[in-house]
């Protein structure tokens, strides 16, 4: 059976983006330069955009058949107090409007902390105010998913099992499944083989169905980490990352959907991301 198709990028503009245009507009048609064919607009400070420039970002994107995503401000938690809760919420919907304008069809975000409370009790907060965000979506009609992330600390919402949680319990989400953050967030080294990762795309498939594996949305790149989680990104030839393992696991899963970079050289890593999966793809039966 042939293998459905995946699509590489990277979060935000390359540093190797012409000046000219430039910005997203430029970072879209460089990475079709490149025989890259996603971009995840990052959005991670504010949400600082017209509806003006969403036209044209939505314009390249589809005049160089890069799909579009958006990376939600860092300040989001659906675990905020009440008092709190009201600006996260705004940001995330903020996102979800001007990417929908700019022709994303998925909102990452990063959904908050535990504030060393279990994670069961968390997630009876955080679903009915995700819940509550995807109802007003829809009813001014935009289709857009989001997409909590998996995250790098174990101190953070956002374990495997947590995205899946709030992706079975609210339609209209669907996870970002992070595997630099996936390997950091064990903290001790695993988390980082192909029999890992084959485990790991078999409990998604278990708890969202067989076609989420065609639509998957991933974040990829190097990374540093302690005992306890996540530090920074790395180039993947400076990791101990097993990318040729989790291409192999892609592979025969018969995965699709975006994988979208984050490494320091992001462009450079995706290219490598992307022929990492074409050799595993001609390779693997």
């Amino acid at each position: 059976m042939a293998t459905p198709a995946c699509r590489f990028g990277t979060v935000g503009s390359p540093a190797s983006t012409p000046s000219k245009p430039g910005g997203s507009v430029g970072a879209i048609h460089h990475l079709a330069s490149l025989g890259l064919k996603a971009f995840e607009l990052a959005w991670v400070q504010s949400v600082r955009v017209t509806e003006a420039k969403c036209a044209e970002i939505r314009q390249a994107g589809a005049s160089a058949d890069v799909g579009l995503s958006v990376h939600a401000p860092y300040y989001i938690n659906l675990n905020a107090t009440a008092d709190e809760w009201p600006k996260s919420r705004k940001r995330l919907m903020d996102a979800a409007h001007y990417g929908n304008l700019a022709g994303a069809t998925d909102i990452v975000f990063h959904p908050g902390s535990y504030f060393a409370r279990p994670p069961a009790e968390i997630l009876e907060i955080a679903v009915p105010r995700l819940q509550g965000c995807v109802d007003e979506l829809r009813r001014s009609g935009n289709p857009v998913t989001l997409r909590p992330e998996v995250m790098g600390k174990s101190a953070m919402l956002g374990s495997l099992d947590d995205v899946i949680a709030l992706s079975r319990r609210v339609e209209g989400v669907a996870p970002c499944l992070d595997f630099a953050h996936l390997h950091a967030r064990a903290g001790d080294g695993t988390m980082n083989s192909h029999a890992e990762w084959l485990a790991v795309l078999k409990r998604y498939r278990n708890g969202l169905g067989a076609a989420s594996l065609k639509r998957l949305h991933i974040h990829l790149s190097g990374i540093e980490y302690s005992a306890k989680g996540e530090r920074h990104h790395l180039m993947l030839s400076d990791s101990d990352f097993d990318l040729h393992g989790l291409m192999r696991a892609f592979v025969e899963m018969k995965c699709g959907g975006r994988v979208v970079c984050e490494s320091p050289v992001m462009d450079e890593d995706a290219l490598r991301i992307q022929k990492a999966w074409q050799r595993a793809a001609r390779t693997t039966a």
